[in-house]
Formats: structure tokens, C-alpha cells, sequence
């Protein structure tokens, strides 16, 4: 009798061993021994475990039972884990481009740990685009898309202000694109629309509305800093606004550091967010030449027809232009990272963008020069990873689905070999992604890269 009680037990107890077993699911992913960065206060979990199944961060712990029984187990005793980067002014192919290269465009994204875009120029195929990314179709970034240009020629008047930001609204858009040209009373009609309708715009500041009228009409964001350099020229000055060259920097020698606190507590007031796109001033309006530039490792991942157009058009804007002279450049720069630094501590906050595919800035690639732009205008490495994570989840009110390493938030992270917090520059020895739950070794991401670059050669 005790020997068929000795035996029941011990059935009993294979069959809850086997039942434990039964509950690690096959597609399951288990990190081991990985240290997460928490990007809301700088703390490092030490040697975490993770357990990723079906997109999502399903645990978080300190240990993990049957470890064995994972199929994917990543090892990452050592390294670091943050969640992926936010490219929050990025530029999407247009469908005149093969599907081929757009989907190349996405990975050089990738290939750098971002995994949330925002398009900043919208077509209706980036609709299409940014659901099919939603839905894992296709291996891409998190979409955000803005409309198509707002803009002095696309809407003149209150009529056309009207018709198509309801029209944009209505199609799915996730926030208005506006760029220069716009007249006073038609932004006054686009503003007073887009908040009946429910919809955010963010951009440029178009000249005959001004910086201070823009914040509070309250942009979602500015790009660029745009606007602000001109919110520095006193009025005695008495300007044509219209002559302020690329993004003020005709007004240079007129500028008053003194109104800087003027306009960062205008932004605060009205939750007016930033994106710096340093790299543009830093690299494309900036006394470096192309021929520095082409010799960028990433380049090779550019057609040679795109890298002739910017080369041409740095050219134009730089060594051609007579009005651009280090000497004013310099000063143009030091009041720019000035605006950065205090919009950064005084202000609502500041969002990672980099303007990719924009001159000489390629997609992914581009934001390793943003952060260091960010970093020569003195912000900390917390700040900078908080400006690519949470803060463009809290930017789009998407703080449960992405922008921290959380569990039941979406599998959106990157493994460092080395710790952002101790050199930003970290953030460029990528381990691997993992976009909604597919893992992407570096030996993954460099085979791909090659095909990229080999693709980019014969175009």
C-alpha cells in the first residue's frame, strides 16, 4: 500500500512538473542576465530576465523557471536594454519610389534601434504603410504620418484652410503638416479648425504668423527650432521678416539672448514641444564641406544620384552662397544650442529628430549626429534618451504601448554592448533590435545592411 502511495506521488509530481512545462510558451523569448535602463529616472535593473511572447513584454523578473525550455534564448549578460528610438522627424518614401527601396529606408531605421517614425510629409500611401507596419505585414518602425504639406500654395484661403484639414481628419491622418508660406488669417482659420476637428499640427512656423502667435496657437510641436531665432530680433530693429535667410540666420547679428526666456515660457505655457534638428545646421547649413561628408560610412547606403543632389545643393546653400560666411555661422550656432539647452530645462519638453532623409543625414544613421548635436548644446544622456523614448510616448498618449521597458508594453527595444547613461555614444554598438517582438541580431542587421549598400551601388 505504501509503496502505490509513493508512486501516486510521484506520478503527481512528474505530472505538475510537466504542467510547469506546458506553460512556456513556443514562441516565447527569454533575455537572460540583461541590465534595463529605466528611462523615466536613469536607474539600472541589474541582470533582468525578460520573457517577450506575441509582441509584448510579457515579464520582467529576477529569475525564470525551465529556461531550457525556451526555443529563442538571448544572452545578454553584460549589456544594456533600452527601448527602441523614436525618429520623430523622419521622411517616408513616396510610392514613386520601387517597394524595394522603401522597405530598405524602414530598415536603415531599424538597423539603428529606432522603432517608432514620424512622417513628416504624409501621402496617402503612407496610411497604407504605417498598417501594414501595425499588423507586423511588413518589417518596419511604428508609423505616425503627418498630411500632406499645409502650406501658402496648398491653401490660400480660409475656404481651402477649411476643406482640407477636415479632409485630412477625416482620412486618417495623424496630425497636420505645416510648412512656410501660410498667410496670418488662413493659419487663424487652419488652427480654429483643426482643434473642431480634433486634430494636432506641427512643423514649421510660417513667417507672417511668427514664433510668439504659433506657441500660442499651440503647435503640437516645432520643428527645427523654426521661428525662434526671429523671436529674438527686438522689434526696434524693424525687420522685413521675410528676409530672415535659412531658419533666421540672416537676423544673427540682431539677435537678443535676453527675449530667450520670453519664448521658452511661452513653449512651457502652451505645451509646445521641440524638435531640434541640430544635424541639419551641423552638417547640410554648416562651413564643413561635402567632400567631408560623402566620406561617412553610411553614405554608401544612399544612391550615388542622391548623394550628387545633395552635394549640389549643400554647394547652394554654403560654399556658392555669398551670404554665408564660419564667422556668423558660428554665433548662428551658439545661439541655437543656447535655445536648445534652455528649451530643455525650462521648457515642455524635446522630442529626437534628426530630418532623414534630409541632406547628408541618412535615415537611422542620422541620429547618432542629432544626439550629438543634443549633447554639444548640453543636454545629459538621460535627457537625450528620454527625448527618443518616453517623451514621444507621451507626445502621442501612448505611454502603455511604447517609450519604457515595461511589461505589457509592445516588445520595442535595443541591447547595447555598453551603457548609454555612462557614454551617449554607446547607443551606436547595437547588440540587436527587437521590433514587436522580432529579434534582429547584429549579425542579422549587418547581412542586410551589405545587401543595402550593394542595392545603393547600381542605383
Amino acid at each position: 500500500m505504501k509503496k502505490h502511495l509513493l508512486l501516486l506521488i510521484a506520478i503527481s509530481l512528474i505530472a505538475c512538473s510537466q504542467t510547469k512545462q506546458k506553460q512556456v510558451s513556443k514562441t516565447a523569448i527569454l533575455i537572460s542576465d540583461v541590465n534595463i535602463i529605466n528611462v523615466s529616472n536613469g536607474d539600472v535593473l541589474k541582470k533582468k530576465q525578460v520573457i517577450i511572447d506575441s509582441g509584448k513584454i510579457k515579464s520582467i523578473s529576477n529569475t525564470v523557471e525551465n529556461s531550457d525550455l525556451y526555443g529563442t534564448k538571448i544572452n545578454a549578460e553584460g549589456k544594456y536594454m533600452i527601448p527602441g528610438l523614436a525618429e520623430m522627424h523622419a521622411h517616408i518614401p513616396q510610392p514613386s519610389t520601387s517597394k524595394e527601396r522603401i522597405e530598405e529606408v524602414l530598415f536603415l531605421y531599424i538597423s539603428n534601434g529606432i522603432t517608432t517614425i514620424r512622417g513628416m510629409l504624409g501621402h496617402p500611401s503612407h496610411i497604407e504603410l504605417r498598417e501594414k507596419a501595425s499588423s507586423g505585414e511588413i518589417l518596419s518602425p511604428r508609423i505616425f504620418t503627418a498630411s500632406p504639406s499645409l502650406n501658402g500654395n496648398s491653401i490660400t484661403t480660409k475656404e481651402e484652410a477649411i476643406a482640407k484639414v477636415t479632409a485630412y481628419q477625416k482620412e486618417g491622418y495623424d496630425f497636420l503638416k505645416i510648412h512656410p508660406g501660410i498667410k496670418l488669417d488662413v493659419f487663424n482659420q487652419m488652427v480654429k479648425t483643426a482643434k473642431e476637428v480634433n486634430i494636432s499640427f506641427a512643423g514649421h512656423v510660417p513667417v507672417d504668423v511668427g514664433v510668439r502667435h504659433a506657441l500660442k496657437s499651440q503647435f503640437a510641436a516645432i520643428d527645427h527650432v523654426d521661428g525662434f531665432l526671429e523671436g529674438l530680433v527686438p522689434e526696434s530693429k524693424n525687420v522685413n521678416p521675410s528676409d530672415n535667410g535659412f531658419f533666421g540666420y540672416n537676423f544673427t547679428p540682431l539677435a537678443d539672448d535676453s527675449k530667450i526666456d520670453e519664448l521658452v515660457k511661452l513653449s512651457k505655457k502652451n505645451q509646445v514641444w521641440i524638435v531640434p534638428t541640430q544635424s541639419l545646421f551641423e552638417r547640410w547649413f554648416a562651413p564643413v564641406t561635402a567632400d567631408v561628408l560623402l566620406k561617412d560610412a553610411e553614405m554608401k547606403y544612399m544612391p550615388a544620384s542622391t548623394l550628387a543632389n545633395w552635394k549640389q545643393r549643400k554647394g547652394q546653400y554654403t560654399e556658392d552662397n555669398p551670404n554665408f560666411n564660419e564667422e556668423q555661422w558660428i554665433e548662428f550656432n551658439r545661439i541655437r544650442r543656447k535655445l536648445i539647452k534652455a528649451l530643455q530645462d525650462q521648457g515642455h519638453g524635446m522630442l529626437l529628430g534628426s530630418d532623414a532623409p534630409q541632406l547628408f543625414n541618412v535615415p537611422g544613421f542620422s541620429i547618432h549626429h542629432e544626439i550629438d548635436g543634443m549633447k554639444q548644446a548640453g543636454l545629459t544622456p538621460l535627457q537625450i534618451l528620454q527625448s527618443g523614448t518616453i517623451n514621444p510616448a507621451t507626445f502621442f498618449n501612448q505611454k502603455e504601448t511604447f517609450g519604457q521597458i515595461k511589461e505589457g508594453l509592445d516588445a520595442d527595444l535595443v541591447i547595447l554592448d555598453a551603457n548609454p547613461l555612462e557614454n551617449i555614444k554607446s547607443l551606436q554598438q547595437i547588440s540587436g533590435v527587437m521590433v514587436k517582438g522580432t529579434w534582429l541580431s547584429k549579425e542579422t542587421i549587418d547581412k542586410k545592411l551589405e545587401e543595402i549598400a550593394r542595392n545603393a551601388a547600381n542605383n
